[in-house]
């Protein structure tokens, strides 16, 4: 009601304290019972938080005055039912039960909310300022296709991701209003983090973004259980990459982006983590701006964090690491990593090395040549968040034993520093009791 710019007048002997504290200034409170002619002076009644005689008391008064009447719980007094409403300013989407499970509705509106773009309204808004330009131009029988066109490329998509409608998104409108059959249709391309592997740990603009793509280029790392999340008529395209086999290279990747958006189509380029978290994000968006494609960037929980919290393990804590250093295992090529050892091994807070199982035995030489002590704790954590999660852990002078014993083949991240000793694993000792009882 208070949405509606409804007048609104709150009449009860008592008030708890919370509703009188989210109700002043906002409404009339009148502490006391209503009277006939309260009801009779209304538009709109809703009674609640009464017996039932009392209720159907109120319920005739209203009705002999022709007041509309709502009586909450009691579909069987109401004259109408109020439905949850989401609203995204010129957007307004209404849930209704028919007052049978008003819990539900509720339920199905934050459903609602969760894939529904938050700028949804602002799209509205800018479309609605050409809608007369439209008409001038456009003829009847085209206009549906024009605007199905507006609202599936890249102006619409520049909007919806937070870029500010400035003159250069009013010229490109005008230029389509324009000219519709001349320029260009081109698609957009959405570059997205599809997290560790748990699709609970999408996050909701990347699911919308998955749920709406045509074409989906994805990684070795996404899981089956997040690509099944895609339309059932997208084309799903795997170009992942493994250690010494570049399924598909890295410029190849770049040339199939561009040629989908220049079809008009709604690209998802899907890469496990986040992806400008040692995911080559970043050379991509550097392509797509320079072949002139709209490019967005949709970050994802990235491995460190994600395995991290699937272990128990906290990567900063008060007692024993206040800092945390992202590196990678993996250099151009098949050389070693070019890092700082001395810099990483003098830190003496938590390491997270990326794609480290295969340099794991060097990194730990590495780092104990430089000053890091053999007995530092350590945890390996293979398919982090998937259901064939698997953490060992013990000290960095052990670490490729540690990995053996394990059976640890990857895609695995290492964590090197005192936080390692608090995730939930098995212990190279554990791991060394056991294939002794198997022998």
């Amino acid at each position: 009601m208070l949405a509606a710019e409804a007048r609104l007048t709150v009449i009860s002997p008592e008030f708890a304290p919370l509703t009188r504290s989210a109700l002043v200034g906002v409404a009339q409170l009148i502490e006391r019972e209503p009277t006939v002619a309260e009801i009779e002076s209304s538009i709109i009644v809703f009674i609640a938080d009464i017996d039932s005689a009392s209720a159907r008391r109120w319920a005739d008064v209203a009705r002999m005055s022709g007041v509309l009447l709502n009586v909450v719980d009691q579909p069987a007094l109401c004259d109408f039912t109020t439905p949850s409403i989401v609203d995204r300013g010129r957007v307004t989407i209404s849930i209704s039960t028919v007052g049978a499970a008003p819990v539900l509705g509720r339920r199905l509106r934050a459903d609602i909310e969760a894939i529904l773009p938050a700028r949804i309204g602002q799209l509205a808004d800018f479309a609605d300022r050409y809608r007369d330009a439209v008409k001038g131009k456009i003829p009847v029988a085209e206009r549906r296709l024009f605007w199905e066109r507006f609202f599936d490329g890249p102006i619409a998509a520049q909007i919806l991701a937070g870029a500010d409608a400035g003159a250069d998104t009013h010229e490109k409108m005008l230029e389509l209003i324009n000219r519709p059959n001349v320029v260009e249709r081109t698609g957009v391309v959405h570059i997205v983090g599809a997290g560790p592997g748990d699709p609970e740990l999408l996050t909701i603009k990347a699911l919308r973004h998955i749920q709406h793509a045509d074409v989906i280029l994805y990684d070795r790392l996404v899981s089956e259980g997040i690509l099944s999340l895609a339309r059932r008529d997208a084309e799903l395209l795997y170009v992942g990459k493994a250690k010494s086999d570049h399924s598909v290279p890295q410029g190849d990747i770049e040339a199939r982006m561009v040629s989908f958006a220049r079809e008009g189509k709604t690209v998802v380029r899907l890469k496990g983590g986040d992806p400008f978290v040692f995911g080559r994000g970043g050379e991509e968006l550097d392509a797509l701006r320079s072949a002139g494609i709209p490019a967005f960037v949709t970050p994802g929980v990235t491995a460190a964090t994600g395995c991290a919290a699937a272990a128990g393990m906290a990567l900063t804590h008060r007692d024993y690491a206040q800092a945390v250093t992202f590196v990678t295992g993996h250099a151009k090529g098949e050389t070693e990593p070019e890092l700082d050892w001395p810099a990483l091994a003098a830190l003496k807070n938590t390491l997270v090395v990326y794609m480290g199982v295969t340099k794991a035995e060097t990194i730990a030489a590495k780092l104990i040549a430089e000053g890091r002590a053999a007995s530092t704790p350590v945890a390996v954590i293979e398919n982090g968040t998937r259901e064939n999660q698997k953490v060992v852990k013990g000290a960095l002078g052990a670490i490729s034993t540690m990995i053996k014993a394990g059976g640890i083949k990857g895609p695995a991240v290492l964590v090197i520093g005192e936080v390692a000793a608090l995730a939930d694993g098995e212990t190279l000792s554990g791991l060394i009791a056991k294939e002794r009882l198997a022998a």
